[in-house]
């Protein structure tokens, strides 16, 4: 292990006593100082020290006097947790109930022996996370608000719990939920604290109906300055000719298309929702297969990828009015030129739901559907990490019927205070960050999906293009409902989901649907995908071993304290 130690001049002979025990173990030391006995002031070692503790994340030791004047100054540096021990347990507490980074020592009060003892015991023993992440985690938001120059303010407590102390209890739970579990759930995301605060402003307060410039209702010139930044900033990500940022939901977009573009009983060809489709593409069960003829393709059983040529047969043979592409459950590349040709051969329009790779799309990782689509509507959280939401992207010869569709046609008022979180989003979607996070999110569900593979468990098609993976658990006599519950227990959060061909009926389901955007957003990577691979294949392969069960747990546990929720 590498450790970085220092001292001030008090503090100079027992810290060359523990430099010389700790490379007898083994470790590697940096020495920050001091050397001599000549007087330093503590606070320029402690500043030293923390951050070669942040920067290379590793543990530090301190030592002054009493240990008490190091351990205050590291204390001032944001993300140090340095805690003043005298005796083993206060250094195995601080580890395992505190995440203590740094170890203060007094050398004029505990002796050389027992020093070494104290600083072993520190190094050897890790963070329990569980019930204590949540408390360490809010040590780190109060340090995050004296940095920024702010009071906190915790809204939850100040409003919500004095009117309604039962929703505030339930809103505390969630919080705590998703901080110590994992989410895995494909269509779920973590938004910025930017698009957070923008959801919960003043805006929704006021009623908007209409369009910029020509609302029915006064009082409209701010909603309107953000919801035009809003429509161009879309339109500038997916070079779109025409946005509508409106729709309340990725539903409600997908009809508003088919309200514009076709009429009541046309036929519409979509994915059939076993095979990686969507509700809205024709389930019989949502409004959209109840009020049009929808003909479903699918995957071919040999490969589990979209058969192309099954879907042109199709599409000669019943001429619908419109086909659908893009998917819920689908975890490889759609071939949208494919797509257009097809529609093009039989005389239909071409609509292209990419809610779920919106984000990979906008950082160029995965084809765009603008170019050949006639319309594309997505959702604005999973990839796109924005609030829940939806927008509309059309040809310009079809924006005006695209805006009635919306309002009047499917909706009254916009959410103002949504459109302004989708503004913000789309900010961030303009960034090299979003860039590089998406690109992260690829990487983290390849080498998931081959640490599944490797684990003995069996995924549809093989992998993933994208950021979602479909896992067949049959092989281990398993249905998606019950993997879905072992991986809760051990702190995973997923779906069932039905696969391609499934013999169970929707609500138990053949697999689980996993997905990386969510965990990319807390901050995992590559390695850490490797370690969730074992964590999921030890709990599905061992439900009924308390043992394995733990062994699963724990490494979740440590992932979860290794990258707190909102990094902080």
């Amino acid at each position: 292990m590498k450790v970085v130690i220092g001292c001030d001049h008090a503090g100079l002979v027992l810290k060359n006593e523990i430099i010389k025990s700790l490379i007898e173990e083994q470790h590697e030391v940096i020495d920050c100082g001091t050397y001599t006995a000549e007087s330093v002031d503590y606070p320029d070692i402690a500043e030293e020290l923390a951050h070669k503790v942040l920067d290379e994340k590793i543990p530090g030791v301190l030592i002054c006097g009493t240990g008490i004047g190091v351990a205050i100054a590291a204390n001032k540096i944001p993300g140090i947790r340095a805690a003043l021990c005298q005796n083993n347990y206060g250094a195995r507490l601080a580890r395992e109930h505190n995440d203590a980074n740094i170890l203060a020592i007094g050398a004029r009060i505990t002796a050389g022996a027992m020093a070494i003892e104290i600083v072993n015991t520190f190094l050897n023993t890790d963070f329990q996370a569980g019930r204590h992440l949540l408390r360490v985690e809010k040590i780190n938001k109060l340090e995050e608000n004296v940095a920024r120059g702010v009071k906190k303010v915790d809204y939850i407590d100040k409003y919500v719990k004095s009117v309604d102390p039962e929703v505030a209890a339930a809103i505390e739970k969630e919080e705590i939920r998703q901080s110590q579990k994992l989410e895995l759930i494909a269509s779920e995301n973590f938004v910025s604290r930017a698009v957070m605060a923008a959801q919960g402003c003043v805006m929704t307060n006021k009623y908007a109906e209409g369009l910029p410039g020509a609302r029915y209702y006064g009082g409209c010139e701010n909603v309107d300055v953000v919801e035009d930044i809003a429509r161009e900033r879309v339109k500038k990500i997916f070079a779109a000719e025409h946005a509508n940022v409106q729709p309340h939901s990725g539903a409600q977009a997908n009809t508003a298309v088919y309200f514009a573009a076709v009429k009541l009983g046309d036929t519409i060809m979509g994915m059939n929702l076993n095979h990686g489709g969507h509700l809205t593409h024709g389930s019989k069960v949502n409004l959209s297969g109840k009020y049009f003829n929808f003909v479903d393709y699918g995957v071919n059983p040999e490969s589990e990828m979209i058969d192309y040529d099954q879907l042109r047969e199709t599409a000669l043979q019943v001429k619908p009015k419109m086909i659908v592409a893009g998917a819920s459950a689908y975890p490889r590349t759609l071939d949208f030129k494919k797509f257009r040709e097809i529609a093009d051969e039989a005389g239909a329009l071409l609509f292209v739901d990419m809610a779920h790779i919106a984000g990979l799309v906008a950082a160029g990782l995965h084809p765009s559907p603008v170019p050949y689509a006639d319309f594309v509507a997505s959702t604005t959280h999973k990839t796109l990490r924005g609030p829940r939401g939806g927008f509309i992207l059309c040809r310009q010869e079809w924006a005006q019927k695209i805006d009635k569709a919306v309002f009047p046609g499917i909706q009254g008022g916009p959410l103002m205070h949504v459109i302004a979180a989708k503004a913000v989003c789309f900010k961030e979607a303009l960034t090299d960050d979003f860039k590089a996070y998406q690109n992260d999110i690829v990487v983290n569900a390849a080498v998931l999906a081959k640490g599944l593979i490797e684990n003995g468990l069996r995924l549809v098609s093989g992998g993933t293009d994208n950021h979602l993976m479909l896992v067949d658990v049959r092989p281990k006599n398993l249905t998606g409902k019950e993997a879905e519950a072992i991986l809760e227990s051990i702190n995973i959060t997923v779906n069932k989901n039905a696969i391609p061909f499934d013999p169970q009926k929707p609500t138990v389901t053949s697999g689980i649907r996993v997905g990386t955007p969510a965990i990319t957003s807390r901050g995992l990577k590559a390695d850490d995908m490797r370690e969730m691979a074992q964590a999921i294949a030890l709990a599905l392969s061992n439900p009924e071993s308390a043992d394995k069960l733990a062994e699963a747990r724990a490494i979740v546990g440590n992932l979860c304290a290794k990258y707190p929720l909102y990094g902080i």
